[in-house]
């Protein structure tokens, strides 16, 4: 078996969506324990508090959390992935297997950007058409890729691939994220759906949904409804559900009290935090250069 570790799909509580990814993309991992605050943290320059950012206030896909200015971007996660890779296939060629490749990257099916799935369905086009399932074409996509990665042709033993990807750690270091951000990133998502403000624009959206038909108690309910959960069917109840799930979210504006919220809730751990994360987000800059280095000598 080749080394699948890019073309996993893990399902995950959206809170904890982007950590997943980031592993599973093979761009960065997790520092340990005792690296939650890197070498040096103490003499990185702290600025502002990074800000939340909309971009298209009717598109929730262009929304950044605070949280994400600390972390590796994608293009860093592209470009440190990219790096590693063409410097395992040489060295698994010089081992004797040029056969071997990289596992595929795998289409976004979770959304284009952390915030896409983060609070849920904000699409009412994609609602309409496939109700809670990703578009039609991505997933088969997706599905194309986890089986050109499941399988490794090229007969390489699994212990020439991890010292390989060992030993290209000085050129291309992978990315890293402290254990700061990622408890910062899961206990925000976790704290948020216990706030006041957020309880009650979920208990208007429950209201509306009851309005047309549905019994949820809340947005998430609904999308996980196990009624839905069938990879290859989509129901005319889940279309519909979903349809009105979009209508109760925007009339009750679901995504941005709850956005709002998170942002506050993030900016005050952060602050608690910034040196670390100031000095993590420095380190994966200087390793994103590196790997750019290395693109650019191939």
């Amino acid at each position: 078996m080749r080394n699948s570790a890019r073309a996993v799909k893990v399902v995950v509580p959206a809170g904890v969506a982007l950590l997943v990814a980031g592993i599973a993309a093979g761009g960065w991992s997790l520092l340990g324990q005792n690296d939650s605050a890197p070498q040096g943290a103490g003499s990185v320059a702290l600025g502002p508090v990074a800000a939340a950012q909309v971009g298209d206030p009717g598109n929730v896909a262009t929304w950044r959390l605070p949280l994400e200015a600390y972390q590796p971007t994608a293009a860093q996660t592209r470009t440190i992935a990219s790096a590693r890779d063409g410097l395992i296939d040489r060295c698994m060629a010089d081992a004797g297997f040029p056969n071997w490749t990289p596992a595929p990257d795998l289409p976004p099916l979770d959304g284009v950007s952390p915030m896409d799935s983060r609070y849920g369905i904000h699409d009412a086009q994609r609602a309409a058409k496939r109700g809670y399932h990703p578009d039609e074409a991505l997933q088969k996509e997706y599905s194309a890729a986890v089986s050109a990665g499941a399988v490794d042709q090229s007969g390489a033993d699994e212990k020439v691939l991890r010292k390989c990807a060992g030993q290209i750690g000085a050129k291309a270091p992978q990315a890293q994220r402290s254990p700061v951000a990622v408890k910062i990133d899961a206990d925000s998502f976790l704290a948020s759906r216990k706030d006041p403000a957020v309880l009650d624009v979920f208990a208007k959206w429950s209201s509306c949904m009851k309005a047309r038909g549905y019994e949820y108690a809340e947005p998430m309910d609904a999308r996980n409804d196990a009624r839905f959960h069938d990879p290859a069917v989509v129901t005319e109840l889940e279309t519909a559900t979903a349809t009105a799930d979009v209508q109760c979210r925007t009339e009750h504006k679901v995504q941005k009290v709850w956005f709002d919220v998170e942002t506050r809730l993030q900016q005050q751990k952060i602050k608690e935090s910034q040196p670390a994360l100031e000095s993590a987000k420095q380190t994966n800059q200087e390793t994103s250069k590196k790997a750019s280095a290395v693109l650019d000598a191939q």
